[in-house]
């Protein structure tokens, strides 16, 4: 195709964008740089603070707003000629059907998380529209192309899932910072701050029934007679202390595991120190997202490690300034990464139950990165993918398949490449989205409900938003707004059945059909019986095997009530498989930024393929 040509068919085409923070900044700059005449743009969010440093279409004055239409906005005052279509909204809205993608000619992916990455893919497959894919995070970025029909689809290969860890784990025994860090934030934090009315496992209940310190729910409660000041101390005392006890006095647990040692504040702090803790300054009170016990404390550094008496202080402090500055929020409020005092309060609090059980104590700027699951994002790279999506979307438009290229950005040279090209695969024989293969649950049908089914593995593992169940002719289950009050009933008293007991029982050998008719999605759950499962590696109590065999089923909980699930904090190598001329190589990067992978913070989100065996080598196209 000649220039003219190719210009003709980016002038002609009609683009949806997907995601417009740091590397939906970057392609929207390119797309009307490029001679792109029509983008229509879609995304959820609004500006934050910590966007600033790299989504270069957003200043101080857009925060609160949103992403997309300013993003538009600040476009049209250099381009003022292209039409541009904002969406303030989440791509899975309703509105946001097949019939909506089969208007465009390119889907261009700058999103965030695996559930909505794998809700376009379906959309797309859908409508027979090809998506291109991109993610970042660091100096790594990558950019892939999927066409129906002709290379595999988002889903084909298995995709990293959050970093897990057994609610036990997080209460009891912590090893690692990360989890003193998911305490104080998911626990801690969400008690005192957050909804009253949910459940919880803050406290650790002692076998000792006479236990007379064992401390309980209505700890949390601030007496009448309280003053800030001394529900501070109460509180410290507790999770820090009586907590730890009760946690000891399981002693079967310590056998094997140093013990952890109580804190109290009288042990850290003297009273006079108690008693003055920070003087108040009229210039320290600002707005309540700024909001900051550091300067009363003479604190400034937040690089700099806090030992056990300053992190008790700000732990007091910035207690004292939530029940004092901002109380009318309490019972609201949940962890956010750009609200300094929460920040200061679990980095306190995660480093002092660190202290405890003998793990070493992290700055605030390293408790900030863990607890926001940030992965510091280079503009640079998303400059660098943002091109790399637009090349490969006009080698789409122009029907120029046999060119198309997985791109991966790398941080140190390889055969002195920094931009590795690699062929697209063909589809996935066995994917059971693109190819429909029917998978494997393995449950025990007598004592697992159709609830357990439907959140864990129907909506959780599988991402269908809203799944029909059907048993042979026999409609088990449906959820959607046209449905008629009985059924609805119906189906919500069919949740809470055992499987074996539903209307058409589900037992060893049962086939069911999952369909999801907003995204087009149909698959077929052979059920296998099985009466027991191992606690700790099948926490879910069932089992998915198909294309992916283990991939699916990871061994992790979906369920809350024995799993937290956080971003990564393990600075693992990062492994991308490539193949090129032929020859399959393995691409280390040792350096991972602040120890965190990024899982849902901000659109800087990069998924690696990994290796594969022989036995599932992937087809390249020719």
């Amino acid at each position: 195709m000649d220039s003219d040509s190719k210009a003709e068919a980016i002038k002609r085409a009609k683009v949806l964008m997907v995601g417009a923070g740091g590397i939906g900044c970057e392609l929207l700059k390119t797309l009307v740089l490029s001679g792109f005449q029509e983008v229509h743009i879609i995304d959820m969010d609004t500006i934050e603070v910590s966007n600033l440093n790299r989504q270069f279409l957003f200043r101080q004055s857009h925060v609160g707003q949103s992403k997309a239409k300013v993003a538009r906005d600040a476009v049209l005052k250099f381009v003022p000629q292209i039409k541009i279509t904002p969406y303030h909204a989440n791509v899975k809205d309703p509105d946001f059907n097949v019939e909506f993608f089969k208007q465009f000619n390119v889907v261009l992916n700058g999103l965030d998380n695996l559930d909505a990455r794998r809700h376009v893919n379906r959309l797309c497959l859908a409508a027979e529209v090809p998506l291109v894919e991109s993610g970042t995070t660091g100096f790594l970025g990558q950019v892939t192309v999927h066409i129906k029909g002709r290379t595999e689809c988002y889903e084909c290969q298995p995709k990293p899932t959050p970093k897990t860890y057994p609610v036990c784990t997080i209460t009891s025994t912590p090893s690692k910072f990360i989890h003193c860090v998911v305490w104080a934030k998911d626990l801690l934090f969400a008690k005192l701050f957050g909804d009253k009315n949910q459940e919880n496992d803050l406290f650790v209940p002692s076998n000792n029934a006479s236990d007379s310190v064992k401390p309980t729910d209505n700890i949390i409660e601030r007496g009448s007679d309280e003053d800030p000041e001394q529900y501070s101390r109460k509180i410290y005392d507790y999770v820090f202390g009586y907590n730890i006890q009760a946690a000891l006095a399981n002693e079967e647990t310590w056998k094997n595991r140093s013990q952890p040692k109580p804190t109290f504040l009288r042990d850290v702090l003297p009273e006079k120190d108690i008693l003055h803790n920070g003087i108040l300054e009229s210039n320290c009170l600002i707005d309540d997202l700024s909001l900051s016990a550091m300067p009363f404390l003479g604190l400034s550094n937040p690089q700099e490690v806090w030992n056990l008496a300053e992190n008790s202080r700000v732990f007091l402090k910035a207690l004292q300034l939530f029940l004092e500055k901002r109380e009318k929020d309490i019972g609201n409020l949940t962890f956010d990464k750009d609200d300094q005092l929460a920040v200061e309060f679990v980095t306190a609090a995660a480093n002092i139950r660190a202290s405890s059980f003998g793990i070493p104590l992290h700055s605030l700027f390293d408790a900030k990165g863990i607890a926001g699951n940030i992965v510091h994002a280079v503009a640079t790279t998303n400059a660098i993918i943002a091109g790399l999506i637009v090349i490969e979307a006009i080698k789409v438009l122009q029907a120029d398949f046999q060119n198309c290229r997985m791109t991966y950005c790398l941080e140190h040279p390889s055969r002195k490449m920094l931009l590795m090209p690699v062929e697209p695969y063909e589809a996935n024989k066995s994917c059971y989205v693109c190819s429909e293969t029917p998978l494997l649950l393995v449950v025990n049908t007598r004592t697992s409900t159709l609830r357990d089914v439907v959140e864990k593995i129907i909506k959780n593992k599988l991402g269908m938003n809203l799944p029909m169940v059907m048993q042979g002719t026999t409609l088990i289950y449906e959820v959607g707004d046209d449905l008629e009050e009985d059924d609805v009933a119906n189906y919500a008293l069919n949740l809470d059945k055992i499987l074996a007991d539903l209307p058409a029982p589900v037992t060893s050998g049962t086939i069911l059909t999952v369909e999801d008719f907003r995204q087009e999605l149909k698959c077929h759950l052979n059920i296998k019986h099985r009466d027991d499962f191992d606690e700790e590696k099948e926490p879910d109590g069932m089992v998915l095997l198909g294309w992916t065999d283990g991939a699916i089923s990871n061994g992790q909980s979906t369920s809350t009530d024995h799993q937290v699930a956080v971003g990564s904090t393990e600075s693992e190598g990062i492994k991308v498989a490539t193949e090129v001329s032929g020859m399959k190589r393995e691409l280390n990067n040792s350096k991972t930024p602040q120890d965190v992978e990024d899982d849902n913070d901000e659109d800087d989100d990069l998924v690696l393929l990994d290796n594969h065996s022989e036995t599932n080598k992937k087809q390249r196209l020719h």
